[in-house]
């Protein structure tokens, strides 16, 4: 991926970073104007910045620091506004699980930098996270910070500071054996360094923790303001997360035709699945994933028939939907939604 795609970045998400650079005493001021930035943007809340301009501010921040825990400290500064509107449709779920099953949908407000998967294994919940900033000095901060704020965000949300996960796997190779024992300290839970893919595991049990404020009334106004909110950006996105926009707009209708995507991209079918050829992807893949998510969510928090939700993914035969389902998670759609 080049850095021209690296789409945008709310302010929301720069705030976080700069909260540890003053409490470090950096030149932050200096590490906003090396990324191209003016302290003017801070000024607007609902302001985006360049997501190349986004990487250089942390490049910047890690050199000056000199610190390999950089990403990891700054998880310290997360607020519920670090997370733009998002964080504040998580503070007025019921529990952590409602709460978690919102990222996905409306991470883009925070910004382009990764996209999040989850899925069931057994009792257990797993997300995933892939980083879309390919920059070797940033790429691991950025892991590092997005998976120390969602613990500690977490545990602020549940009111429940020792909550730990079941295991974490990080991408980043290790920062060495003593710096490797601050992750165990913070995250009280087993970390694998040089992994494939970064993504927590979560136990069942945690996401029944209740919440803090609890307002399912505030939650459907705010999921209506982020709607909004995503409609109205830019179509500067990375293309990855472009063609998943337009699959789950697409899904909503029963929908699953690429040569439709492509067009709504402006380029032919043929374009579109050299392009994601290129990213290691196919249009299929992408298909699967966000079926995956959208029928999880649909058995989770809706009450429709499952030969509804199969008709509202596109499938022609409600069968040809359990065994997709059963592949993905090993359950049978009435299964998953009866645990």
């Amino acid at each position: 991926m080049t850095t021209d795609s690296l789409g945008t970045a709310s302010i929301a998400a720069v705030r976080q970073y700069l909260r540890l650079a003053q409490a470090e005493g950096l030149d932050w001021l200096g590490a906003l104007a090396a990324a191209g930035l003016s302290a003017d943007v801070l000024d607007e809340g609902s302001e985006r910045i360049d997501g190349s301009q986004f990487q250089r501010l942390i490049r910047e921040l890690t050199l000056m620091s000199g610190d390999p825990l950089l990403g990891l400290r700054s998880g310290d500064y997360v607020q519920p506004g670090s997370y733009n509107v998002l964080g504040y449709i998580t503070m007025s779920c019921s529990t952590l699980g409602e709460a978690v099953a919102r990222i996905g949908p409306y991470e883009k407000l925070v910004g382009d930098m990764g996209v999040t998967r989850m899925h069931q294994e057994g009792d257990q919940l797993k997300l995933s996270w892939h980083c879309a900033y390919p920059d070797p000095m940033v790429r691991p901060q950025m892991i590092d910070n997005v998976f120390a704020s969602w613990i500690n965000y977490a545990r602020w949300l549940g009111d429940y500071p020792e909550a730990a996960a079941t295991a974490i796997a990080l991408e980043r190779p290790s920062p060495g054996p003593e710096l490797e024992q601050e992750y165990q300290r913070r995250w009280r839970c087993p970390v694998t360094f040089g992994a494939p893919s970064s993504s927590i595991v979560l136990p069942r049990s945690l996401l029944d923790i209740p919440l803090r404020q609890p307002d399912p009334l505030l939650r459907k106004t705010l999921e209506a303001h982020a709607m909004t909110q995503i409609a109205a950006l830019d179509d500067d996105s990375t293309l990855i997360n472009r063609v998943r926009q337009a699959i789950r707009h697409q899904l909503q209708q029963g929908i699953t035709r690429q040569d439709m995507v492509a067009e709504h991209l402006r380029m032919n079918a043929r374009t579109l699945q050299r392009r994601l050829s290129q990213e290691g992807l196919s249009y299929q893949r992408l298909l699967d994933e966000e079926r995956r998510e959208l029928a999880e969510y649909y058995l989770r928090e809706s009450s429709l028939p499952i030969p509804d939700i199969a008709l509202r993914l596109g499938f022609s035969e409600v069968r040809s939907f359990h065994r997709s389902f059963k592949g993905w998670s090993g359950l049978t759609p009435g299964e998953f939604r009866g645990r």
